[in-house]
Formats: C-alpha cells, sequence, structure tokens
C-alpha cells in the first residue's frame, strides 16, 4: 500500500511537470516564432500557452471543491477553459444533492474580464445592498438574492457562485466550505 501512494504522488508530481513543461515550450516557440518574423505562428502558439495555463488555473479551482455535506452527495467535479479571450476563462463547478432532491451548484471562475466589472458591485456596499443582501463568508463579502444564491468576489481575480434548488441555509453552508484563503493565494 505504501508503495502505491508513493508511486501515484510521483505520478501527479511527472504530470503537473509535464504540464508545465507544455506551457514553458509553447511560451519559447512563441518567442522563437516571434524572433523569426512568424507573427502568425507566435500568435499560435501564445493562444495555446494561454489555454494550458487556463485549464491548469481550472484544475486547481476543482482542488478547492469542498466535500458534500452529511446527507448530501457529490457529482464529479466539471472544468472549462477557454484562454486568452478576455469574456472567457477557467472555471471548475459541481453539483451536490440530498435525500430529497434538492441542488447546491457550486461554480469557481477565474482569468475572465467580467470579474472584475461585478467586483466593482459588490465593493460597493450601496450597489451590492441594491443586487441582494450582503452576507459575510469568512472576510468575504457576498451578496445574496432571495431565492439565497450567491455571489462572491474573491480578491478582485475569481468569482464564486451559489445556487440550486435547496434551501438558502445549505447554500450557505457550502459557500462557507470552500478554502477562500487556499484560492486568494491561486
Amino acid at each position: 500500500m505504501y508503495f502505491r501512494v508513493i508511486a501515484a504522488v510521483a505520478l501527479m508530481a511527472s504530470a503537473s511537470a509535464a504540464f508545465a513543461d507544455e506551457i514553458a515550450d509553447a511560451i519559447d516557440q512563441a518567442r522563437k516564432s516571434y524572433q523569426s518574423g512568424d507573427l502568425g505562428n507566435a500568435k499560435q502558439s501564445l493562444d495555446l500557452a494561454s489555454q494550458l495555463v487556463a485549464q491548469k488555473n481550472a484544475e486547481r479551482f476543482a482542488a478547492l471543491m469542498p466535500a458534500a455535506m452529511s446527507g448530501w452527495k457529490a457529482d464529479e467535479v466539471q472544468t472549462a477553459a477557454v484562454g486568452g479571450y478576455g469574456f472567457g476563462g477557467s472555471s471548475a463547478s459541481q453539483t451536490y444533492t440530498n435525500a430529497k432532491d434538492e441542488q447546491v451548484n457550486l461554480k469557481i471562475t477565474g482569468d475572465s474580464a467580467l470579474i472584475s466589472q461585478f467586483a466593482a458591485i459588490i465593493s460597493n456596499p450601496v450597489v451590492a445592498g441594491m443586487a441582494g443582501k450582503i452576507v459575510l463568508i469568512g472576510k468575504e463579502r457576498a451578496i445574496q438574492d432571495k431565492n439565497g444564491d450567491l455571489n462572491m468576489i474573491v480578491v478582485n481575480k475569481y468569482l464564486i457562485t451559489v445556487d440550486g434548488s435547496a434551501p438558502a441555509a445549505a447554500k450557505l453552508g457550502y459557500a462557507q466550505a470552500i478554502d477562500v484563503a487556499k484560492l486568494a493565494k491561486l
């Protein structure tokens, strides 16, 4: 058993290193193409690097999804990434369901220009208050609408959205279960 754990850790580390090398290789290829005057290939290589970084960010978000609370089950985490196109972004989402078939949908999004626009709204208490009730999740401010759905900005870079058919208390519980401090350090 001990050997399997060591082997699994080594495999994950090498996969992560290989992914990082793909990013560095794409950036290096872009630099070489640019220096040789091949702007088309330079752009394609930079777009590839941007996409790979977006995918890596989505995987990091997925690792922050909280475990299912008692009496709930979690679906598999879904990730999506669109790098380099301003309105795109990286995201990870997960759905949690209880025995009453109530759902909580949790999504973490980053790498999107739209987040800074939403951050401007939530940072102004008067404007945020018009959008819903302001609640604190740890030290972070969130907007909670009349259905208990939550939107929270973390360090002006990440948007956490919690919605679904479950009661507001369950949505708030899942929002509180996210390691916001760890997300802020990404």
